[in-house]
């Protein structure tokens, strides 16, 4: 009933910027927390950052000072601006959000759901 949709990924090299966008869309009543997360080949996925939904961030030590994310609560978007891109960081960017249920569906559970997942390449 609510779908995330990743977009921006790509291909940069060293040193170089991306910005990556999910849209959440659906049967939206409210979201809670939304956040990015990321796979690289043969590891398991890691969270690279988080933002509430009043605003505060939290962030893997890993991209401190290089990532920042932040969200447009109107637009049910979360962005994660990538500065100083490294070839570590390159992997598949997951974006995850957490769904306050609709008055009246049945549950007060909130649920959470995934994005499909989109390429970031660093290359050296």
């Amino acid at each position: 009933q609510v779908q995330l949709v990743e977009s921006g990924g790509g291909l940069m090299q060293a040193g170089g910027s991306l910005r990556l966008t999910c849209a959440a869309s659906g049967r939206i009543f409210s979201i809670n927390g939304m956040g990015w997360y990321r796979q690289a080949p043969g590891k398991q996925r890691e969270l690279v950052a988080t933002v509430t939904n009043g605003g505060d961030t939290n962030y893997a030590d890993s991209v401190k000072g290089r990532f920042t994310i932040s969200r447009d609560n109107a637009k049910n978007t979360v962005y994660l601006q990538m500065y100083g891109l490294k070839p570590e960081d390159t992997a598949v960017y997951y974006c995850n959000a957490e769904f306050f249920p609709r008055p009246g569906s049945g549950t007060w559970t909130p649920f959470q759901a995934w994005g499909q997942g989109t390429q970031v390449t660093v290359s050296s």
